[in-house]
């Protein structure tokens, strides 16, 4: 990987703040009807020389870890893996049980990555997707290919 995986800090939002507008559509996430601010959330950075190459935020809840925001900058080089079992040894250390994710069922590509690294379906919300629209308006109607954004899947894998 070539990277070194570092605690988020706070000289870093301003970065995933850009960052979310850039990719994720704003700074908000809304996951089952509730709002999540990825860049109030604690993370791991993943940084290369002087250039961050990735991030993960998260959110502990009792024994279960929420993988809030993804995003490696770099394909290929296997940091959104690194990034994943940084959270899941953390959560671990933390006496989480249980590390979990929402992505949206068009994220065919997300799916089989989580899938990859032990994660299984948990659940599949109908409409989610359609009713966070209303607090987060930005979020897509079609995906590239045209497939309706609807729906929300959520992967989990025991730690």
């Amino acid at each position: 990987m070539a990277a070194t995986i570092r605690p988020l800090r706070e000289d870093d939002v301003p970065w995933l703040k850009a960052l979310e507008d850039e990719r994720w559509g704003g700074q908000i996430q809304v996951v089952n009807g509730v709002v999540y601010r990825p860049a109030d959330q604690a993370g791991f950075v993943a940084v290369d020389g002087d250039r961050r190459v990735g991030v993960v935020t998260y959110e502990i809840g009792g024994d279960a870890c929420m993988i809030g925001l993804l995003q490696s900058l770099d394909e290929g080089r296997g940091i959104a893996t690194e990034l994943v079992e940084t959270v899941a040894a953390f959560a671990r250390e933390h006496g989480c049980s249980r590390l979990w994710v929402v992505t949206t069922n068009d994220n065919s590509r997300a799916r089989h990555f989580y899938e990859g690294l032990g994660f299984r379906l948990a659940a599949v919300r109908g409409g989610a997707v359609t009713e966070s629209r209303r607090l987060k308006p930005t979020i897509p109607l079609v995906d590239q290919s045209g497939v309706p954004v609807t729906d929300e899947i959520e992967l989990e894998r025991s730690l």
